[in-house]
């Protein structure tokens, strides 16, 4: 597996877990510590060097910072749309079905991009 695909990866489950941390006290209102400082925090340590091995190999695979920023928006854009859906029952409007739709075109765009100028 190319480093490319580990850094999708990476940026994937920091995507997950930073949704648990910032969206976790809607899905769960009964427990209350997922309000706390102290959850946003404990979070933190995980989600954090996620993300950094993501742009770390990322950077690796293609030489530059940008495709791993604009395809891990677009990674955590599709993240966030699939558990919103899955987990509070947002229903996607049409709206963010075009979101998402190019959010998967920034995400194509930018790993195919591996040409430098």
């Amino acid at each position: 597996m190319s480093k490319l695909w580990y850094a999708i990866i990476a940026q994937m489950l920091g995507s997950v877990i930073a949704f648990y941390q910032l969206q976790g006290w809607v899905i769960w209102p009964e427990k209350p510590w997922l309000k706390s400082l102290w959850w946003i925090y404990l979070t933190s340590l995980l989600i954090a060097p996620l993300f950094y091995q993501a742009t770390k190999l990322s950077y690796e695979h293609f030489g530059t910072f940008w495709n791993m920023r604009l395809a891990g928006f677009g990674i955590g854009t599709i993240v966030f749309g699939i558990m919103a859906w899955w987990l509070i029952g947002e229903i996607p409007t049409l709206k963010t079905i075009i979101s998402i739709l190019l959010a998967v075109s920034i995400i194509l765009i930018q790993v195919t991009n591996v040409v430098k100028i």
